[in-house]
């Protein structure tokens, strides 16, 4: 008798649960629309009051264009500026996956030795103080007008983040995880590689992603002080012949750029992390 009784109860389980999902799903989809909107109509709403404070003389427009003169200046200089924007990408990705190795490595020597964590990390600090306006000119007069001098700075400004990241990243494993690894015999590379390297990977890309808009800034403030093309380039250009439309123009490709970058690393971190994406889709 007990077993027809729990029969029915337990085939009305799954129609329970498909009925919660279903009633779930539309709370979902307008939380996701509320996410998507509530920030774009805060930009929209932005952009119109722009346009009206210009347009009603509030700010005069040789000092601040509407942002339909912006987007008229980028559609008007849009193959000048894709071809800046390729200069400045190259550069960006050379410093970049410089910057990401040698912070990489700092990283591990750090926690590998302490007596290299002891003596690099007052080091490493001090890098950061160092206004990146303040070193590159000194870095144009050292290396030349080329590719050198900007890749330097964007490792410089990139590097730190990555370091700082990892570090903390390793040393946030438990030690009862560590000890019991090394009862078993595991080797110094097998806790490194299974127990500190997915400890730090969450933190390594929240680093990525700060290096990868360091980098993009990194690369138009090199550009600024000398070379042929590149998006700072541009911007001196079109700065000195007072076409602040077109420098506006520039930063919104910047801004583009710099989002790209940081998707691009969302996107790295979900193919790294499949325990991520996972999560991600429980939300």
């Amino acid at each position: 008798m007990s077993r027809q009784q729990d029969t029915p109860r337990n085939a009305a389980e799954p129609a329970s649960k498909a009925a919660a999902s279903r009633a779930a799903a539309p709370q979902a989809g307008a939380s996701r629309m509320r996410r998507v909107l509530t920030p774009l109509l805060t930009v929209v709403g932005l952009l119109v009051v722009w346009e009206l404070v210009v347009d009603l003389g509030i700010i005069p427009n040789f000092l601040l264009p509407t942002p339909v003169q912006v987007v008229q200046a980028l559609v008007s200089d849009f193959s000048l500026i894709v071809g800046h924007a390729a200069t400045t990408l190259v550069e960006t990705a050379i410093g970049l996956l410089i910057g990401v190795a040698l912070g990489f490595a700092i990283a591990v020597l750090m926690d590998r030795f302490e007596g290299f964590y002891l003596a690099l990390q007052p080091l490493v600090t001090i890098s950061q103080t160092i206004p990146t306006i303040a070193i590159a000119p000194l870095l144009v007069l050292w290396f030349g007008y080329g590719l050198a001098p900007k890749v330097i700075l964007i490792v410089i400004t990139t590097f730190f983040p990555i370091t700082v990241s990892l570090i903390s990243g390793f040393r946030s494993v438990d030690p009862d995880v560590i000890d019991l690894m090394r009862t078993m015999n595991a080797s110094r590379w097998q806790i490194f590689r299974y127990a500190k390297l997915p400890a730090a990977a969450d933190q390594f890309f929240s680093g990525l992603r700060i290096s990868a808009t360091y980098a993009i800034v990194g690369a138009v403030i090199a550009e600024w002080l000398g070379g042929n093309s590149g998006l700072g380039v541009y911007m001196t250009r079109v700065r000195k012949s007072f076409s602040y439309d077109r420098m506006f123009a520039v930063i919104i490709v910047i801004s583009a750029l710099s989002l790209g970058l940081m998707k691009l690393v969302d996107l790295l971190q979900r193919v790294c992390m499949p325990w991520k994406r996972a999560e991600g889709n429980k939300r």
